[in-house]
């Protein structure tokens, strides 16, 4: 789960990720720029970047902006199946929620109502239409996102009723927008945060094409069309796709959030995030158990170090490998064993996800600590099993390489 800002529990891990700060980097270019920004965030799932996108959220409010977050897939989104109109209709309701008593919403419902009436036999129901207030317009709006969300069925069918539409949405809902921000004090930002597109699944057309491009690379101007300030989380697979300088093109530079570095190119271990990461365990326990991790949770250091280094610095998967280590123990301390037994029990799940002839692929890459620009390396980057690390060389380059998760090494041998 996400921390929320103030959590104790957090741990800045900025010094081992490449010096990456999303509260530093993506707020500033908000705070600083007179024109409207439009960014991209991306990084693994469960790397920590809904805990990040909720810090820039706080500070940028702490600075009296005004900024209007939704997890996509939550409520709005189904990630196995989403296009660009899904994000339109979460966009709209969530402005439309948060900013209801800034201006006036006609524009907006009187949209909705014109929509509804072509909805109403898909939706199979009946709304009288000259009723739609703001609290009804906002449980229709709320009834489209769970039918396209949940209903395959009507999905596809709901998309087509409201896709003619969309140029007329965006001219309602920016006249909304920008009403709004009259009544916002001086110099007040509004952005908007979409989380978790980059969970979006790929799926490629007959003609090659990925849903991907055509969300983000073929509607971009109309991702870019809100009068306001916005950030969308992408997946990796897209940032190191062939379309990496027409994403900078569009959108600008985007946001990558590596992996924490557990270990050097060569293999040796690296203390530095090996100390992060036993700061997040020990931060994940009982207090009264944080003074005495070793022995009292974990049997000795080596134990500890070793499911640390087997996470490879994925910060989502070090939390699971200890709560799975811990449900293979009866009582404290965790022992080798039960480690060593989670640790089989991850490398299940992603020998699963590697098809016959990418082996040989995850083979060159951890042998080389590079990738190349090819549909198995991006789906290898978008299922986790290759990993990003960045650190500063001694001249104060910033080098980037990549690996097989430390769980899956044991295959390519």
């Amino acid at each position: 789960m996400p921390l929320q800002p103030g959590d104790p529990a957090y741990v800045d891990c900025r010094e081992v990720r490449g010096d990456e700060d999303v509260v530093e980097d993506l707020g500033r270019t908000v705070r600083r720029s007179n024109a409207l920004t439009y960014q991209l965030y991306s990084g693994y799932r469960g790397s920590g970047k809904t805990t990040e996108l909720l810090r820039l959220k706080e500070d940028l409010e702490n600075r009296h902006h005004v900024v209007v977050y939704f997890a996509a897939d939550e409520e709005d989104i189904s990630v196995q199946d989403a296009q660009y109109t899904d994000i339109l209709l979460a966009c709209t309701r969530h402005l439309l929620r948060e900013l209801k008593d800034k201006a006036n919403p006609e524009p907006i419902l009187n949209w909705l109502k014109a929509r509804l009436q072509d909805l109403q036999d898909v939706m199979l129901t009946e709304i009288n239409i000259d009723k739609v207030n703001l609290t009804v317009g906002l449980k229709e709006f709320a009834k489209v996102a769970a039918s396209i969300r949940a209903e395959p069925g009507q999905r596809q069918k709901i998309r087509e009723r409201i896709e003619p539409h969309t140029e007329t949405l965006i001219q309602a809902l920016n006249t909304f927008i920008e009403e709004s921000k009259k009544n916002l004090p001086e110099k007040t930002k509004l952005l908007v945060v979409a989380d978790n597109l980059d969970r979006i699944v790929p799926i490629f057309r007959e003609n090659g094409r990925s849903n991907h491009e055509e969300i983000f690379l073929d509607r971009h101007e109309q991702l870019k069309a809100l009068k306001c300030h916005i950030i969308y989380t992408v997946p990796i697979s897209l940032i190191y796709s062939r379309w990496a300088t027409e994403l900078k093109d569009n959108y600008g530079i985007p946001q990558v959030l590596p992996s924490i570095m557990v270990r050097w190119e060569n293999g040796d271990s690296y203390d530095k995030g090996l100390e992060i990461l036993k700061t997040i365990v020990r931060l994940r326990v009982p207090a009264s158990l944080r003074d005495s991790l070793v022995p009292e949770v974990f049997e000795s250091e080596d134990v500890l170090q070793e499911l640390c280094l087997m996470s490879g610095g994925y910060v989502r998967d070090l939390v699971q490998l200890m709560q799975e280590a811990i449900t293979k123990t009866d009582v404290l301390p965790i022992r080798g064993r039960a480690v060593q037994r989670a640790v089989d029990a991850l490398r299940d799940v992603y020998r699963r996800a590697v098809e016959e002839d990418w082996w040989e692929v995850l083979r060159e890459v951890h042998k080389d600590k590079e990738i190349e620009n090819d549909s198995v390396q991006r789906s290898l980057l978008f299922s986790r099993c290759v990993l990003e690390y960045r650190y500063f060389d001694d001249n104060g380059d910033k080098r980037t390489w990549y690996d097989v998760h430390p769980v899956l090494w044991k295959e390519l041998s």
